[in-house]
């Protein structure tokens, strides 16, 4: 009986000790992203979702209040063509509780983005097969927003080569 109650101490006390060493996440409420890679680098140029790639990032929110409860398609994940400064992909991350009393989140992100036009420097219509421009490279500026309005840091794609042809 006495061991017993030794070892149910023993193991009381080991809980305790485990539970008080955890830490909560120390994020800043600004949600953070890390670009990670894609899952290629070549695209076929199209407007009919024809060719795709997956692109993979990182993010950490100290209050964790990224994604939308309501069912209305407000996006937060923003692409950029860098080859024309305008935004041209939005993304909706899905809505994550809160629970806890520490609301430090960090995951993965992975989005399908589909090709895109290529873009000519002779002014040729996009989209069109080119002889003389068999190529072109986009490359995407990334960033989040949290429920907050917190736009986190911008990151980079790694170039995206287009086939023209």
């Amino acid at each position: 009986m006495f061991q017993n109650l030794k070892i149910l101490l023993f193991i009381t006390g080991l809980s305790i000790a485990v539970t008080a060493c955890i830490e909560t996440p120390d994020f800043d409420i600004v949600p953070e992203i890390e670009f990670v890679g894609m899952t290629k680098d070549t695209l076929n140029q199209g407007v009919f979702q024809e060719d795709s790639l997956t692109v993979v990032f990182t993010f950490k929110d100290g209050d964790g209040d990224l994604g939308n409860e309501s069912d209305a398609a407000l996006n937060n994940v923003f692409f950029t063509d860098m080859r024309t400064g305008f935004e041209d992909n939005s993304f909706r991350i899905p809505f994550i509780p809160r629970e806890g009393s520490a609301n430090g989140i960090e995951g993965t992100v992975r989005i399908s983005l589909f090709t895109t036009c290529c873009i000519f420097p002779d002014g040729s219509d996009p989209c069109t097969p080119s002889v003389t421009s068999p190529y072109d490279t986009v490359q995407y500026r990334i960033y989040i927003m949290d429920r907050a309005g917190n736009k986190s840091n911008e990151i980079l794609t790694d170039p995206i080569i287009l086939r023209c042809n």
